[in-house]
């Protein structure tokens, strides 16, 4: 296992150990997730562990499946204990860009029903600036990505449509494009970015999230976990 994986087991696993029996529990999509998925798999097997999980993604349902979780749809789990998911990068102030799995829209709805939001990550998903090495996703209608891309240069973007190995675009479970927008030397403003982007007649949503997060846990390569501390803007 590379050791970037034992930090993502570490947090995983530690991000489990939270769940307890009755809990309504958002399961986010991306590998650090579903390390969490196989703990709360073998404590369901192993101590009978008896919770809802609301899946973000058709992705993380599949495996939820596999490990045999409980699973309900968010209509009928209402309000959420907790919410555990990944990121891409998560700075100071607990801002995160999400997205790069293309689950950001269904992962947003589902922290916005969470009372607690924990996100999981390893030590290089900690930035200072968000934005300056990893693009913010952007679910557009596949019928506004040229007027949408436009819109984002004019927020300082460069935009450029998600394809696969094959050059076709990347749709979500929405049937959506992603458009992976870039921001030269990162975002100076989340808060106001976010927003601008979603008002973009076409966007979906975008994956800002600022706001959300209550608990971050960052696995170490040894193993370890820590939590990080918040910067109070």
């Amino acid at each position: 296992m590379k050791q970037q994986d034992h930090a993502k087991r570490a947090a995983g696993e530690q991000a489990a150990s939270w769940v307890q029996n009755g809990m309504r529990i958002g399961l986010g999509t991306g590998s650090t997730v579903a390390y969490a998925l196989e703990a709360l798999g073998r404590r369901v097997r192993e101590e009978g562990l008896s919770f809802s999980g609301v899946p973000t993604s058709i992705a993380t349902e599949e495996i939820a499946r596999r490990l045999a979780l409980p699973l309900v749809a968010l209509a009928e789990a209402g309000r959420l204990d907790m919410a555990i998911d990944g990121a891409d990068e998560i700075d100071p102030h607990w801002r995160l860009i999400k997205g790069g799995g293309g689950a950001h829209t269904r992962e947003k709805i589902v922290a916005e029903q969470a009372a607690r939001f924990i996100v999981l990550v390893d030590e290089s998903k900690v930035v200072q600036r968000l934005g300056a090495a990893f693009p913010v996703p952007v679910e557009v209608a596949p019928f506004a990505a040229a007027p949408v891309m436009e819109a984002l240069r004019r927020l300082g973007a460069s935009p450029a449509l998600r394809t696969d190995e094959t050059g076709a675009p990347v749709c979500t479970d929405q049937a959506f494009y992603i458009l992976d927008a870039s921001f030269e030397g990162g975002i100076e403003d989340p808060e106001a970015l976010g927003p601008a982007i979603k008002n973009i007649p076409g966007v979906l949503d975008h994956g800002i999230f600022a706001g959300y997060t209550t608990d971050v846990l960052v696995g170490g390569e040894d193993g370890s976990v820590r939590t990080l501390k918040q910067s109070i803007l």
